[in-house]
């Protein structure tokens, strides 16, 4: 009893009671929360941050800046103030047919003001450079329109340049910079995507009209995930069988017209919207089905093959293996484009397939028969893996700056709370991401120049080294990303290089969303919805893993070339395969983990060996009669192990000869710091070190130990380093500046708030 009345009188004491009043006291007494700009508190930068940027961004700072700056002024970028800043960014809570109207204008303005001049008839390596600006920076504000310009310039009129001819170069090309023209690529088809040699749409010759007659015969035919041909494209570049007096003469290109100038699309073609989608609805995919559509002959983009006004078929090329590899070699340029823009997500298509561009084939047939042909598919992949480097830099750079304003419990009673970047934990999951970042965007420049001054030796090496740096650098961004939402909401919120970059891009993508917690959860903090953006790079222009295995292919014919003439072995950066196996040392310490050495030596060693395992498993099995189509699909696990080991290796020695470069100083003692990070991180995370005994288990325990030392010594650069990447403040997040300010209520605008009985749902509205 003598309880009851007791919780009586609190309650009565409860009710008389002013409650908002005392509220109100208690606010004001109460000890807030204060937001710290991370330039107040951390220590100046100890280098020089527009030197390593230089680093990164190379000629093009300039006109990388200028783009910036041309989206930022314009308020068809949505412009959003937030804690006394402006940012920009997508309207992503728009419907899809919003997206997709908001993309086109942005297209057209940045038309209008001369932002796409010279994109396809200016030539030469600047020229290419200044692509590949374009092309990563467009991107980097709004996926979206990267992939619409992409489809525009790199696949419809690199289709032209590459795989035409000048008649077709002096028609089309000038009309498609000025948007008089807009093109898609139509390759993909519902029932074939990567086996381009398998595509079912025909297309026969009328000799007497001397028209081409496009055909889909079947629903498996027809085009399917065309970059805009939903709503946009006027004219498109379709792959179909060429069927000449009944004999088929394989894959060929031809334009055709799928709209009128007012936009009605043409008889004898239909098309329907393939729908919204995961990520990318700015992108207006379709499908087309082609009903006996006549063209002219001279639409046949020519270049390695041809079809006379009487209907006889020539080629210079009389092996059709090797004419369908030169035929597709130039749209190979795609993967440079991924890898490079792959670094700008990290710096931030939809379901665009036809990019993929049937990698498997393609890159068998041009290393077995060595092709020659310029590769235009390299360039798209640049671009995109730049552009990943750059999201990944936005996602890095929002969750570093956060981390460094944030702070979450104490140490000790009564003692302020910790920053979260002091915390080890913290800094384990960004900082070695920021090294990696590093590391994967100076390989992309090394790309960048290998392609841009390419010759008829070394485009094998490019196509390698394309689709190393598009792999790892798409894996590397989704890991990336999540690591920097998950974080906040715990606490509140050509072979070789393509492998790596989509490796990092999906680590990146992962921690950068974890490390921001619930404010990586809010689109306007931009972390979120990169990884529906970005998820679609690992299955463009190739699986990953299948990737990994093509270079292991390249690697391995190369070694069985240099036996066969008895010569060492030269190309592919496997010169080391020379000289005698490195010795790594049994008791490795902290200084010996550091020397670049030590590093290239177990790098190296790892790669010799695997290439020594996969060659003596394939030389054993073929031995036994087996063929080699079986041979290389039951290997895929080495072969996997090794297209890494080769990655990065070859991303080591892209940071090395960066280095080289720099003067004795404050950046070089950096970058050091950063390439052992990345080093000591990949030995860590690859179990391939201690599966094949390159680390004893003592030797491994050491690795792990000096990757937590690293980031107390990466720690005091941390914003330095993100301030290098050069994003301008417009396309971060809100959370990396003044996070209170941008979430208080004096910023929550009249459409945002929350009023009584706004909206009333049924269900409530039977209850009351």
């Amino acid at each position: 009893m003598d309880r009851v009345n007791f919780r009586a009188k609190v309650l009565t004491g409860h009710l008389k009671n002013h409650h908002h009043n005392s509220t109100i006291d208690l606010l004001h007494t109460a000890q807030c929360v204060n937001y710290s700009p991370p330039e107040l508190c951390e220590p100046p930068s100890a280098f020089n941050t527009k030197a390593l940027r230089k680093l990164l961004d190379g000629e093009s700072m300039d006109e990388i800046d200028y783009i910036f700056n041309l989206m930022i002024q314009s308020d068809l970028f949505c412009p959003r103030e937030r804690g006394g800043k402006v940012f920009i960014s997508p309207d992503f809570n728009k419907s899809m047919e919003h997206q997709r109207e908001m993309t086109m204008k942005r297209i057209n303005y940045l038309r209008e003001r001369g932002a796409f001049d010279g994109w396809l008839t200016r030539k030469g390596p600047d020229a290419e450079r200044s692509g590949f600006a374009r092309g990563i920076t467009f991107g980097v504000y709004d996926h979206s329109l990267g992939i619409k310009l992409g489809v525009h310039f790199f696949l419809w009129g690199g289709a032209i340049q590459f795989m035409g001819t000048k008649r077709h170069q002096d028609k089309w090309l000038k009309p498609t910079e000025t948007y008089e023209v807009i093109g898609c690529f139509a390759m993909t088809e519902l029932g074939h995507g990567s086996n381009v040699r398998g595509i079912e749409t025909i297309t026969r010759y009328d000799a007497s009209t001397q028209e081409f007659i496009i055909t889909t015969p079947c629903e498996s035919a027809q085009k399917y995930w065309i970059g805009g041909a939903a709503n946009h494209a006027t004219h498109a570049v379709v792959f179909s069988q060429l069927k000449i007096n009944g004999v088929n003469q394989g894959v060929h290109a031809f334009i055709a017209q799928i709209r009128d100038a007012n936009g009605n699309i043409c008889p004898n073609v239909r098309i329907a919207d393939c729908g919204h989608k995961i990520g990318l609805n700015g992108v207006d995919n379709g499908r087309i089905w082609f009903d006996n559509l006549r063209i002219p002959r001279e639409n046949l983009l020519n270049s390695v093959a041809d079809v006379s006004p009487d209907g006889q078929y020539s080629s210079a090329i009389k092996d059709p293996d090797q004419r369908f590899a030169a035929f597709l070699a130039p749209l190979l340029s795609g993967r440079v484009t991924i890898a490079a823009g792959s670094m700008n997500i990290t710096k931030v298509f939809g379901l665009l397939i036809e990019r993929c561009l049937g990698l498997l084939i393609i890159t068998r047939y041009l290393l077995s028969k060595q092709s020659q042909t310029p590769d235009r598919t390299i360039y798209w992949v640049y671009v995109n893996s730049n552009r990943d480097c750059c999201y990944l830099q936005i996602g890095l750079a929002i969750a570093v700056r956060y981390s460094l304003s944030r702070r979450a419990f104490s140490i000790r009673p009564h003692e302020p709370e910790v920053l979260l970047l002091d915390y080890p934990s913290h800094q384990r999951r960004l900082l070695p991401l920021v090294a990696k970042t590093y590391a994967l965007s100076f390989a992309s420049e090394y790309l960048k120049n290998i392609y841009v001054n390419r010759t008829r030796q070394s485009i094998k090496t490019v196509h390698v080294v394309s689709s190393a740096l598009k792999a790892t650098s798409t894996w590397h961004g989704m890991r990336t990303l999540q690591v920097v939402i998950m974080l906040s909401a715990v606490l509140h919120f050509q072979d070789i290089i393509n492998y790596i970059y989509l490796f990092h891009m999906l680590i990146l993508d992962q921690e950068c969303r974890e490390a921001c917690g619930g404010q990586g959860l809010k689109t306007e903090n931009h972390v979120g919805h990169l990884k529906s953006e970005f998820d679609v790079q690992l299955t463009f222009e190739g699986d990953n893993y299948v990737l990994m295995q093509q270079i292991s292919k390249a690697l391995l014919k190369e070694i069985l070339a240099a036996k066969r003439r008895n010569k060492p072995v030269k190309g592919l950066g496997l010169e080391h395969l020379n000289k005698p196996a490195p010795i790594i040392p049994s008791h490795l310490t902290s200084s010996a983990l550091r020397t670049a050495q030590f590093q290239t030596d177990i790098f190296c060693l790892r790669e010799r060996d695997l290439l020594h395992r996969f060659e003596t498993e394939v030389s054993q099995r073929e031995a036994r009669g087996e063929s080699m189509e079986h041979i290389f699909t039951v290997t895929y696990q080495i072969a996997e192990d090794l297209g890494r080991a080769f990655s990065d290796r070859l991303v080591l020695q892209t940071f090395l000869d960066v280095e080289a470069t720099v003067p004795a100083g404050s950046l070089k003692d950096v970058l050091g710091l950063l390439r052992s990070m990345y080093t000591t991180i990949v030995m860590e995370e690859d179990a391939s070190f201690l599966r094949y005994g390159y680390l004893s288990t003592d030797n491994a325990a050491v690795v792990r130990k000096e990757v937590l030392k690293l980031c107390s010594e990466v720690r005091p650069h941390a914003l330095a380093l993100v301030t290098s990447f050069g994003i301008p403040d417009a396309l971060l997040g809100p959370i990396a500046f003044n996070w209170i300010d941008a979430n208080a209520w004096s910023s929550v605008k009249d459409n945002d708030t929350v009023k009584d009985n706004d909206t009333v749902f049924p269900f409530f509205t039977n209850m009351l």
